[in-house]
């Protein structure tokens, strides 16, 4: 009886281990998404609303997905902190606090890295273009994200029960 107790245990760990596994692909999408949309959405406040960074930033975390949200607010707050770091130092630091709750890749991290490194320093028009390149370059990489999604989910989600089902049947 406790070998089968056991045995249950192991196949319900190992199914949960694959199920969080392909919880995080299915995820990075949709992180992808919201934060493609709410750098529109800063995009929109900067050229169009000529709003200054630190309320710019406040408007989009108030009206983005709130997984994303979070990095906005703190970006905002960093500017309004008075420390009297940069635009570019305050997107950096809420970029590496931010790094930790997410699951981006570095390659997408970079990509917001060097989106970073341009606001706050020059006119609306140069902010622009490298709003809509990061756009660009975002797409593309959900479109990379949904196709790993596709493949690698349900793979994940087997792979688990059945790595644990085996491993119970050989220590049955």
């Amino acid at each position: 009886m406790l070998k089968l107790l056991g045995a249950v245990l192991l196949v319900g760990a190992g199914g949960v281990a694959g199920i969080l596994v392909a919880r995080e692909y299915a995820r990075r999408p949709v992180e992808l998404k919201s934060l493609l949309a709410s750098i529109q959405m800063l995009e929109t406040e900067i050229i169009y609303a000529a709003t200054p960074l630190a309320e710019a930033l406040e408007r989009v975390a108030a009206v983005s997905d709130r997984s994303v949200a979070c990095f906005f607010e703190k970006a905002a707050g960093e500017l309004r902190s008075m420390t009297g770091c940069t635009g570019a130092e305050a997107w950096e630091r809420s970029l590496d606090w931010y790094y930790t709750m997410n699951s981006l890749t570095r390659r997408e991290m970079s990509i917001l890295a060097s989106l970073g490194r341009a606001l706050g320093i020059s006119g609306r028009e140069d902010q622009a273009k490298h709003l809509r390149l990061a756009c660009e370059q975002l797409k593309r990489e959900i479109i990379r994200a949904e196709e790993e999604a596709a493949r690698n989910t349900r793979m994940w989600n087997y792979l688990g029960f059945c790595a644990s089902t085996a491993a119970a049947i050989l220590l049955y």
